[in-house]
């Protein structure tokens, strides 16, 4: 393995190893506007959401490394601390690039990436209106990290109204993920987009405790076929089952025609055993799958 001190890297190695590792990055793109109605648009992925009461985002336009020079949206924030934070899709993703490039003070990034204001209801930066989700925000502080090329200047913007494309809803007026087509940043040039194919679910630990990986057999946590996922799953299950319900699931086909293949064959069982219980783990049978693998 690789180990590196970062006091022995210059601020473009750092960044290059921290933003290829450090991903992916939601995408603030961020409307400002300065005392003399000068708009501003730009995208930053340092950002994310640090608190729901009160709904706070912070994000963060770095010092330059190149020069150490500070960015537009920072000096605008410190004028007029009010901020639009757009979400950026993939409909949109490379004009939010071309909005990144760096155009002189004055220069509007809504004209130059082709994109359409919007009229905000409470602060004064306009909205995108190309953006599935656009949120209103009023700057509560920003905290300068440092001096040094690459220092970070945190935005803390608190969330006041909040618009969302209706295309983008479910049934239940919620945000369908598979609809809202988001993507995020990666290291250099590199971006990914979050697809329905490229989606999948986690169940959340359970409140009541899931028994953990270490309540399993040594067995099934030494597996050859069971993988760090697959173990994570069997774990959050809130109880072994009962001997009695682990002798049924013999009962099954698929078990039985693996006991019978591998009959005097404890080793194969075994792995064929496993190798059934990931399948079904995969399709989310998780309470038989953990039957299958305390045969």
């Amino acid at each position: 393995m690789l180990t590196i001190n970062t006091s022995d890297l210059t601020p473009a190695q750092l960044q290059n190893y921290m933003q290829y590792a450090i991903a992916p990055r939601p995408i603030c793109f961020a409307t400002t506007i300065d005392q003399a109605g000068n708009i501003n648009l730009s995208p930053f992925s340092f950002f994310n959401m640090f608190s729901t009461n009160p709904p706070l985002c912070i994000f963060s336009p770095a010092r330059r490394v190149r020069d150490n020079t500070t960015k537009h949206t920072l000096e605008n924030v410190l004028e007029v601390k009010e901020c639009v934070i757009n979400i950026v899709n993939y409909a949109m993703v490379q004009q939010t690039s071309l909005a990144s490039t760096e155009y002189g003070k004055g220069v509007n990034e809504f004209e130059k990436a082709g994109f359409t204001m919007l009229p905000s209801q409470l602060v004064k930066p306009p909205r995108v209106a190309e953006a599935p989700v656009q949120m209103e925000c009023v700057v509560r502080e920003v905290i300068h990290l440092g001096e040094n090329p690459g220092a970070g200047n945190l935005i803390l913007a608190e969330v006041k109204v909040i618009h969302i494309n209706e295309d983008i809803l479910d049934e239940d007026g919620k945000i369908d993920q598979a609809k809202i087509d988001l993507v995020a940043r990666l290291g250099g040039d590199w971006y990914c987009r979050v697809t329905p194919e490229s989606l999948f679910k986690v169940a959340k630990p359970l409140t009541t405790l899931g028994i953990g990986v270490d309540a399993l057999p040594k067995g099934v946590r030494n597996s050859k076929v069971l993988t760090g996922n697959d173990l994570g799953m069997l774990g959050n299950i809130e109880h072994l089952p009962a001997d009695e319900d682990i002798d049924a699931i013999k009962g099954n086909d698929e078990v039985k025609e693996i006991f019978d293949a591998t009959i005097g064959d404890a080793n194969n069982r075994e792995r064929e055993l496993h190798e059934l219980a990931k399948q079904w783990l995969s399709k989310g049978n998780v309470n038989d799958a953990l039957k299958v693998v305390l045969l």
